[in-house]
């Protein structure tokens, strides 16, 4: 059986690119956002994630108080996806 060699130029060209590759994906990490409350640090995300739902919550009392609530179908999945366009919409107004 004969053996065949690998090509250092390409084991050296895979390793820089894996290297590049480590490298970029962890810039991303270099600065998580966060808030300060009470001593504890929380990650933007979850107060982007409260202020969704309770700006869903808001909706949907003001959908009941108009009767518009029964126009809606089907409801549950309605208000998460309300929820998640809120939370998503906050995070792109504040955080982008």
């Amino acid at each position: 059986m004969r053996r065949t060699s690998t090509n250092p130029f390409w084991r050296r060209a895979a390793t820089g690119g894996a290297s590049t590759a480590a490298v970029w994906l962890a810039t991303g990490c270099s600065r998580a956002p966060s808030f300060n409350i009470l001593g504890s640090f929380f990650p933007a995300w979850l107060l982007c994630g409260v202020i969704g739902i309770v700006l869903a919550v808001v909706t949907r009392f003001i959908f009941v108080r108009t009767n518009f609530e029964k126009e809606l179908a089907p409801l549950i999945l309605v208000y998460p996806c309300l929820a998640l366009f809120y939370t998503f919409t906050t995070w792109l107004l504040f955080f982008s």
